[in-house]
């Protein structure tokens, strides 16, 4: 049986995602996130190291990356961001 984690978006990242519309990435970065439903570690997701540890990220363009956690036991994958670079 596969496994599916629920995804929850931050305020944060739900005001990133008008921004990516804005810059027609928008459909992309959904459908990255959507991803992340049945698979939340995938192999071009990378770590994060530093103060963002325990967090990942995943490519949307060069500029613009999805930084998210994923909550194992509540099997949920929380997207903190998605505009910009990591701060």
């Amino acid at each position: 049986m596969e496994i599916v984690y629920t995804i929850q978006y931050t305020k944060r990242a739900a005001k990133d995602i008008q921004l990516l519309k804005t810059a027609k990435l928008g459909d992309k970065a959904i459908k990255l996130c959507e991803s992340l439903v049945i698979n939340p570690i995938p192999l071009n997701s990378k770590p994060l190291v530093g103060n963002l540890e325990g967090q990942r990220s995943i490519r949307i363009n060069l500029q613009h990356r999805i930084v998210y956690e994923v909550l194992e036991e509540e099997k949920v994958v929380k997207i903190l961001r998605m505009w910009g670079h990591y701060e």
